[in-house]
Parts: structure tokens; sequence; C-alpha cells
């Protein structure tokens, strides 16, 4: 006799079926392990693109540099994911090979919507067959478009992707998404970096520490920039 298990009852254990409700049920599955991850947090603003986020370090042993959680994706775009972290390791290095081969190709930086693209795709052609997983990440993409212009975005486990002005990943999403509706609004990175300190800040609580932060920035006319533990605290009270 069938035994449920988990929310959905004796039909999560297929692959590729939808729910009676209509969802993918790995998709779901996928999608809470992505807002288990340590919070990651993006901003555009009027002068480049911000990510901020939090290492979440799980031992005291740890040293914390060692912690990757933002990457550098070509001289002109950043990365940072929330969830099972070899899902992320393996989209952020398959973003690098794209856009290092369309370099080679075209010889010129690929445009970043085409570059969520194609991470969108391998996303979503592993919730439709049989004997894969979905990529158990929600991921920030971010940077400065060849015209100039900072572009953010956002992929969840079903390849989904929007264009964003802000946004937020991992556990803390559901608290940090209103807060970043209301407060909002056109910045430099240097008001970017402050705010999102901030927001952190409240979120976390009497759990924060200037060691579990780091942040990367990229400005127009220049290459990615990332700050850790002490700079970031210059920065902030400076």
């Amino acid at each position: 006799m069938e035994t449920d298990i988990g929310q959905f009852g004796p039909i999560d254990r297929t692959w590729a079926i939808f729910s009676p409700e209509g969802k993918l049920i790995l998709v779901e599955y996928a999608k809470q392990a992505a807002k288990a991850g340590s919070t990651a947090i993006g901003i555009c603003t009027i002068d480049g693109i911000l990510i901020i986020a939090d290492k979440k370090i799980p031992s005291k042993l740890i040293i914390t540099d060692s912690i990757e959680k933002i990457m550098e994706i070509d001289d002109n775009i950043i990365g940072t994911f929330s969830g099972f972290i070899p899902d992320g390791r393996v989209l952020i290095d398959y973003a690098r090979e794209i856009a290092q081969q369309h370099k080679l190709q075209y010889g010129k930086q690929i445009d970043i919507e085409l570059l969520v693209r194609e991470i969108s795709d391998v996303m979503q052609s592993y919730t439709r067959f049989g004997g894969v997983r979905p990529f158990a990440v929600s991921l920030i993409i971010g940077g400065i478009d060849k015209d100039g212009e900072p572009k953010l975005f956002s992929l969840d486990p079903s390849g989904i992707f929007y264009r964003y002005k802000a946004v937020v990943i991992g556990e803390g999403e559901d608290k940090i998404t209103p807060i970043l509706e209301e407060r909002y609004k056109e910045m430099d990175l240097n008001e970017a970096i402050k705010f999102g300190i901030d927001v952190l800040k409240d979120y976390l609580g009497n759990n924060f520490a200037y060691e579990r932060l780091i942040l990367s920035y990229v400005k127009k006319g220049e290459k990615v920039k990332t700050l850790e533990n002490h700079e970031i605290k210059e920065l902030y009270e400076g």
C-alpha cells in the first residue's frame, strides 16, 4: 500500500509528473532547497550592480575567506546562488564558459540577458525528463551590459527568470522582499552598499557580524570589485 510522504502525497515519488494542483513536484522541492540557503541581495543602481550576501558560516573552525559566495562570471558580470552549493557552482562555471566562448567567437562581451537565457534553458531542461532532477538553486546574475546599462536578473529552479531593480534569494527572501519593495529607490552604488548592509543587519539581528558578509559590485567602465570582513566595515562606518 502506498504511503504518503511529503506535502504532495504518493505522487511525489514520480519524476516529471504534474500534481493535481498543476505543479512539478521536484521543482517545488528544489525551490524549498533554494530558500533554505544563505541570503543574498542584488541591487541595480544608477551606476552599477551590487550583490551583497551572508556567508552563513557553519562552524567557528572554518576560515571565512575560504567561503566563496559571490563569483565573477566575466569582467562585467557577477553572480551568486542560494541552495545546494554544488549545483550553484556547476551553473556559475557553465555561465563562465558561455561568456568566454561568446567573447572568443564574436570578439565582444555577451549580452547579459542572452547569458541568463542560456542558463535558464539548461535549468528548465532538467525539469522535463525522468532520471534527472532540477537544480536546487536560485541565482542572481547582474552586470554592466555592452551598452553601458546596469542589468540585474534572478532565476529560480524551474528556469524562469525576471529582470529586477532589487531582489533577494535564500532563507531571508520572505522577510526581506517586503522591505525592498517598500524602501527601494534609485540610488548610486555607495548608497546601495549602506542600504544592503542595513537590510542584512536588521534581518540577522544579534547574529550580524561583518565576518559573515561579502559584497561584490561592478561599475560602468570598471571591473568587478569584491570586499569582505574589515573592508566592508571600513566602507560602511567610514
